[in-house]
């Protein structure tokens, strides 16, 4: 399917204020929790991300990319209990770092509706990938729709949760 697509979104709200969205969209420890696709198994980083320039690694399992592997997260958007946002590059098969990432971004968007209520939404965004190669290779959207919407109920889960 080729289209002049290049994001998907999805939104929904949960009942707590934005903080505790931010708060669990921060802690890359947590990330398997809200994972809709399946492919997030653990962190290697327990600190929480607090502002754009990090970089977090995620061990990853999926069978399109040989099994396990592991990705480098360079962080790409922070407003405190508002917006964050990653964009992944996997580490080559010997172990070595990525400089930079290849193009694709999460991005999750808080918006507070009163003292319990967020609107979340998360973008799966793809439009800064410009090697023609790498986008036949890997046909995006890799992750759909169901998959994000999904991750943001499991979200919803893991953030009501004591």
């Amino acid at each position: 399917m080729h289209s002049n697509q290049t994001h998907l979104t999805a939104t929904r709200t949960v009942d707590v204020p934005a903080k505790d969205v931010f708060d669990l969209l921060t802690l890359p420890a947590r990330h398997h929790e809200f994972d809709g696709s399946g492919t997030v198994r653990n962190s290697d980083d327990t600190e929480r991300i607090d502002k754009s320039g990090e970089k977090f690694v995620m061990n990853m399992h999926r069978e399109a990319m040989g099994g396990d592997y592991r990705t480098h997260n360079f962080v790409s958007a922070y407003d405190e209990n508002k917006m964050i946002g990653w964009q992944p590059a996997p580490e080559a098969e010997d172990g070595t770092a990525p400089t930079e990432p290849l193009g694709w971004e999460w991005l999750y968007e808080l918006k507070s509706l009163g003292s319990d209520s967020t609107e979340v939404s998360l973008t799966y965004d793809w439009s800064k990938v410009t090697d023609k190669k790498l986008l036949e290779k890997v046909g995006f959207p890799v992750i759909p729709q169901e998959d994000l919407e999904q991750s943001l109920n499991l979200l919803a889960a893991a953030v009501t949760k004591p």
